[in-house]
């Protein structure tokens, strides 16, 4: 049978939900600006690349940190997780 999860546990969920979407609501509208689907470039050059060379579109130091703050954000709220589930034998 399923037994309801500690109070606890629902509030530091609910607060560790909230944390997350403000947290992508804040930082997603700067990162996801897509480049011009325009074939042709625009006159003064091409926005799409500072001269990196065909294919690299946005800043990719930017993803990766990106990338490194979700897999941390999720590491820690796993060990939380398991942290506050853990059964006492006894």
């Amino acid at each position: 049978m399923l037994r309801r999860a500690p109070v606890r546990l629902r509030v530091l969920s609910l607060a560790a939900v909230t944390v997350v979407a403000t947290t992508l609501d804040l930082v997603l509208p700067t990162v996801l600006r897509a480049a011009s689907p325009s074939a042709a470039a625009p006159p003064g050059g091409d926005p799409r690349s500072s001269g990196e060379g065909p294919g690299f579109v946005g800043d990719p130091a930017t993803a990766i940190l990106v990338v490194l703050a979700i897999g941390l954000g999720s590491a820690v709220a796993t060990a939380l997780y398991v942290r506050l589930t853990r059964r006492t034998h006894g």
